[in-house]
């Protein structure tokens, strides 16, 4: 077993983790710290999904880091240029040296008399136990399983003799050429997965039990392409950047506070792209408002123009039972397939599944309130990274490692060791991530709750955080700062 100290220990090498070692290294130059990924490499989501088609559905002037100006063509990129980005942005602030592969972090335990947190973690490749130490503790885990996805239970699988596979784990061997695919799901990997295999397959079917809002966005930024051309990247970024962010903060807006006006908004843009005739209202109309799920992209519309040519169709039904050629609907069609893929989700998992403990007792997460959507109450130098629901998840993701380094340097500055954040004085608490998707309300309660006022409460507009947690005051009824009961003597590990 080894042990050893560092300052700061973040959890998770994909896009959050890497990106909070660079703010590290860029705004606390002299603190030691380590990442520990229970993979075995670099990019996260971007790493570890690989079905046809993977992209963001964000732009990445957005989804790229503040400090790192994305020069890639497309805006809307796939999932293979996101990972080399990741990548390139470790090689370039020297991260990957600091990254401890195979470990799987399993318990933290907090320590007040030393102000230290004890992490437990195991090795994925030879199950070897690892205790390592830190002053602080950054959990950059994003919010879903990554061993296992959802699937719902499917009346009568076992009777189906083709391919069942799900896009979390797929298969190197999969060959769908010329193959009857059926796509169950209506959610951003379905809008992504059905164009991309209907440029192979047969015919490829969305098989949905309820309509989504699909948006069609073209895949590049005409401003982007405009200021490139005159403009060197670095100051070209921040511009298109911030025209993203208010875009999106509108839109936003608008869906909440004109619902119909969006509504019908969207079902023309729809009804543009499709035939005519063509059922709009049955196949894209959602029962619920915009925003109340995340809005899918489409980018260049390649989801309709894929319908539109006949390559794909969407089926807006339930399932009556599985049969050994496909699928057997409620209302008696049947949809032929010889590869079933099961969109259907993921399983949320907050903080990676860890086990938090503070001076001996262990923290219930759903009986803490989120300060500032990155700390728990009653948790002492912890802060996790969870994006915006409404916008580019690595918005907030920035906004946090800025934060905990702005921490790290007023506790230095101050002599204090501890920041403990505090419950709201009011009883008022709503779900920590503002959405109505199946998955968010199948694990809501066991998540972390938020409060009814700042600093407690998110309010998933980025401009109004930046103001709050770049220029706002470190000080506030929100947290203490402390020192540690007892000083213990030990030395720092370059790592």
């Amino acid at each position: 077993m080894t042990s050893d100290h560092v300052d700061v220990l973040i959890i998770g090498a994909g896009l959050s983790g890497i990106g909070a070692a660079c703010h590290l290294r860029r705004d606390c130059p002299d603190k030691t710290y380590a990442v520990l990924e229970a993979r075995d490499a670099v990019g996260g989501t971007w790493d570890l999904f690989r079905y046809p088609g993977i992209r963001s559905d964000s732009d990445m002037f957005t989804l790229g880091y503040s400090f790192k100006p994305w020069t890639a063509p497309k805006a809307i990129a796939d999932g293979g240029t996101i990972r080399e980005y990741v990548r390139d942005t470790a090689r370039e602030y020297d991260v990957q040296r600091h990254i401890r592969f195979h470990h799987r972090v399993t318990q933290a335990d907090w320590d007040s008399a030393t102000a230290r947190w004890t992490v437990r973690a195991e090795r994925t490749d030879t199950c070897e136990p690892v205790v390592l130490t830190c002053s602080f503790l950054l959990a950059c885990t994003g919010y879903y399983r990554y061993d296992e996805g959802y699937t719902p239970p499917l009346p009568g699988l076992d009777a189906y003799t083709g391919r069942l596979v799900h896009p979390q784990h797929w298969p190197d061997d999969l060959d769908y050429a010329d193959k009857r695919v059926v796509v169950i799901g209506s959610g951003a990997t379905a809008v992504t997965l059905v164009p991309a295999m209907a440029e192979r397959a047969a015919h490829v079917t969305m098989l949905q039990r309820s309509p989504t809002y699909v948006l069609a966005l073209p895949s590049r930024d005409r401003l982007a392409d405009a200021l490139r051309r005159v403009l060197p990247a670095t100051a070209a970024y921040p511009v298109v950047r911030w025209k993203n962010v208010l875009m999106s903060t509108i839109t936003f807006q608008l869906s909440r506070r004109a619902p119909r006006l969006v509504k019908r908004m969207l079902r023309r843009a729809t009804t543009g792209r499709l035939p005519v005739g063509y059922d709009v209202d049955r196949h894209f109309s959602p029962r619920y408002d915009p925003w109340d799920q995340r809005l899918c992209v489409a980018p260049d519309g390649d989801l309709f123009t894929a319908v539109a040519q006949g390559r794909a169709s969407v089926a807006t039904d339930t399932i009556d039972t599985f049969t050994p050629h496909g699928v057997r609907l409620t209302s008696g069609a049947e949809l032929p397939a010889d590869v079933v893929v099961t969109a259907t989700g993921l399983n949320l998992l907050a903080i990676g599944g860890l086990t938090l403990r503070v001076d001996g007792v262990e923290v219930d997460l759903a009986e803490t309130v989120a300060y500032k959507g990155m700390m728990l109450s009653g948790v002492p130098n912890f802060a996790l990274t969870l994006g915006y629901t409404n916008a580019s998840w690595t918005l907030k993701a920035d906004l946090v490692a800025g934060y905990v380094c702005r921490l790290l340097r007023h506790l230095d500055r101050t002599g204090q060791q501890v920041v403990t954040p505090l419950p709201p004085p009011d009883d008022e608490r709503v779900q920590l991530i503002d959405l109505r998707s199946s998955y968010v309300l199948r694990s809501v309660d066991a998540l972390p709750r938020q409060g009814a006022n700042a600093p407690w409460r998110l309010y998933q507009n980025y401009a109004r955080d930046v103001l709050l947690m770049r220029h706002g005051r470190l000080t506030d009824e929100g947290v203490r700062f402390s020192r540690a009961t007892r000083q213990e003597r030990g030395t720092r590990a370059e790592v």
